[in-house]
């Protein structure tokens, strides 16, 4: 087994705990699994990881990443704040479709730290984690566009959190791609609104 720096190490052991636990659900994930997903000894893991708590934070903080970053790739200025606004939900929407069972994951997840003992705490940091994300893509909205917002950056963060993960959940339960096109257009023109040029 190759020595790799404890990060690098850290994200391997975090990206084969995504896969262990969307193929096999949170609760009946064990380190052992992790480990033998990841191709590394027990050791290895615990080396790593203090704890299933810490664990399950870098799963959620990677997974966030994941579509954040195809998110803020896809805010590239356009002709229109419809359009960039549009793009930008587009990039969130092909990641949800294109990876459900990493989505689905995060509300077990959610549910998992709810109803575990001590893990609480986790469930509220993916919250805030979420809206800790919008916050940034607003802010390169408004710096690479130069927006002004109708109501403060925290509170449209928190709202787009919770309208993209109903959203999300919607989807995963429905399913239904034809009718999408529509919501995500009524979506935009939504924001749009709570959003002006300069």
């Amino acid at each position: 087994m190759a020595r790799l720096p404890s990060a690098e190490r850290r994200r391997q052991l975090t990206e084969a705990a995504i896969r262990a636990m969307a193929r096999d659900g949170v609760p009946r994930t064990t380190t052992r699994s992790i480990a033998a997903e990841a191709g590394v000894s027990l050791s290895v893991f615990h080396y790593c990881f203090d704890s299933k708590q810490e664990l399950i934070e870098s799963v959620i903080t990677t997974i966030t990443g994941h579509y954040a970053a195809v998110v803020k790739e896809a805010l590239r200025p356009r002709a229109t704040l419809e359009e960039t606004v549009r793009a930008g939900f587009q990039a969130y929407w092909d990641h949800v479709r294109a990876h459900p069972d990493e989505h689905m994951l995060t509300y077990e997840l959610t549910q998992y730290a709810l109803r575990q003992p001590g893990f609480r705490h986790l469930a509220r940091r993916q919250y805030e984690l979420y809206a800790e994300t919008y916050v940034e893509l607003i802010g390169q909205l408004r710096q690479t566009m130069g927006l002004r917002l109708r109501v403060p950056a925290p509170v449209l963060a928190r709202y787009l959190a919770a309208m993209t993960d109903g959203l999300t959940l919607n989807y995963l339960v429905l399913g239904d791609d034809a009718a999408w096109t529509d919501i995500l257009d009524t979506v935009t023109a939504h924001i749009t609104g709570l959003v002006r040029e300069p």
